[in-house]
């Protein structure tokens, strides 16, 4: 098997459907599905070889023909250098930070993430010896001042999850640089249909492709992207050590799923700006945050390295955990779900379940409040939509 084609000058568009596509000789138009956890050699010469480093696959947990069409699709649409598939968004977080760190490094991390993030970051890291500073994202003078001398990495998620906090990649890359420290960014919000942070500087971008990169609620996956050195030196040895391998299948789906990500994240913007205007005409809802809507503090930013608001809002529901829940489960087209980035809209309480592990006080600095709900918008008609937020309303 070989590439199929030269992808130099394509769009993103056209590298989303025919990015890193190979054939075997029967030609086919689909791209083959390999279920083989193992390889056979020609000869015992053939398999010292490929140990020693020549071209072809050895064990799945190492490389697979599917998912190696998964991740070279990825780095094109991403703008990376290279790409490699995990298990879960989580296990691509993990690995891209301990792939790279030692006892004694120093991590400053935005505090606005999504709660396994913090965890790792908090917890894992720590019984490594490694420190971490949380700060403001949206503040790049907290960045600055955080910097150590051992200072390695920064990680930031933009959008955040779940209040939609935008990040200046280009300023945090910029003094990151300075500081000889590496940046990674959590790109799953906005995938690379909307918003690409090498672009900006960012060295290595994570993505649970769980969410919009499958975009129907069936497979999970992760994604590491980033230059060949830090593959090479830190993340290649680390991954085929301790494992998180993506599935075939899993990878197959999601490479799939590439084919129309940019046409669903087309309409997941749309549906959700829609969604945002409705919510902040309604009584009994405090706030609205999206990043491309006019309440949102940070629009013109989130316009500025955005190219769509992205398929999640966040909203505020007066009256608290009591009135939340009353509008949720009053909800009768919307399912409740802490998972985002399906074709089927989901709405979650953020301080009950993705975020519950936080201390009140943590959450109320990061701006979760008790009645702040998180609502992936799905690809429904966006009538539907509105019709079944305005009656849950009626009920609070």
């Amino acid at each position: 098997m070989a590439l199929e084609k030269d992808r130099s000058g394509w769009h993103p568009r056209t590298v989303a459907v025919r990015g890193g596509q190979t054939r075997t000789l029967f030609q086919e138009t689909a791209e083959p599905l390999f279920l083989t956890s193992g390889y056979a050699y020609e000869t015992a010469e053939e398999a010292e070889a490929r140990f020693k480093g020549a071209e072809g696959f050895i064990y799945s947990r190492y490389g697979n023909p599917t998912i190696a069409m998964f991740e070279a699709r990825m780095a094109a649409f991403e703008g990376a250098a290279a790409a490699r598939a995990t298990a879960s968004g989580m296990a691509a977080v993990t690995a891209s930070l301990l792939c790279y760190l030692r006892h004694g490094d120093h991590v400053i991390a935005a505090r606005a993430m999504f709660g396994s993030c913090r965890y790792v970051i908090e917890e894992v890291l720590a019984r490594f010896g490694i420190a971490h500073t949380l700060i403001d994202g949206e503040d790049i003078a907290q960045w600055e001042a955080a910097l150590r001398p051992e200072t390695r990495m920064f990680f930031l998620e933009t959008p955040a999850n779940p209040t939609l906090s935008i990040v200046d990649l280009r300023a945090v890359a910029n003094l990151a640089k300075r500081a000889g420290a590496k940046v990674i960014v959590d790109n799953a919000f906005a995938t690379p249909a909307l918003q690409r942070p090498m672009e900006f500087g960012a060295d290595i971008v994570v993505h649970s492709s769980t969410k919009y990169i499958d975009g129907q609620g069936r497979a999970l996956g992760g994604v590491v992207l980033c230059d060949e050195e830090f593959l090479d030196r830190h993340l290649q040895i680390f991954l085929r050590h301790t494992g998180p391998s993506m599935s075939p299948f899993n990878a197959w789906l999601h490479l799939k799923s590439l084919e129309t990500l940019e046409l669903r994240m087309a309409a997941h913007c749309a549906n959700a700006d829609a969604v945002a205007d409705f919510l902040a005409a309604q009584r009994g809802v405090a706030r609205v945050l999206y990043p491309f809507h006019r309440g949102h503090p940070q629009a013109a930013l989130a316009r500025s390295q955005m190219s769509g608001g992205g398929g999640v809002v966040a909203f505020e529901i007066e009256g608290g955990k009591a009135e939340a829940f009353r509008f949720v489960n009053a909800l009768k087209l919307i399912d409740i779900s802490n998972n985002l980035g399906d074709a089927k809209s989901l709405i979650t309480h953020p301080a009950t379940t993705t975020h519950q592990r936080l201390q009140p006080e943590a959450r109320a600095a990061l701006g979760i409040g008790d009645g702040m709900l998180r609502l992936s918008v799905g690809l429904e008609d966006v009538r539907d939509l509105c019709d079944d937020i305005a009656q849950a309303i009626a009920h609070i």
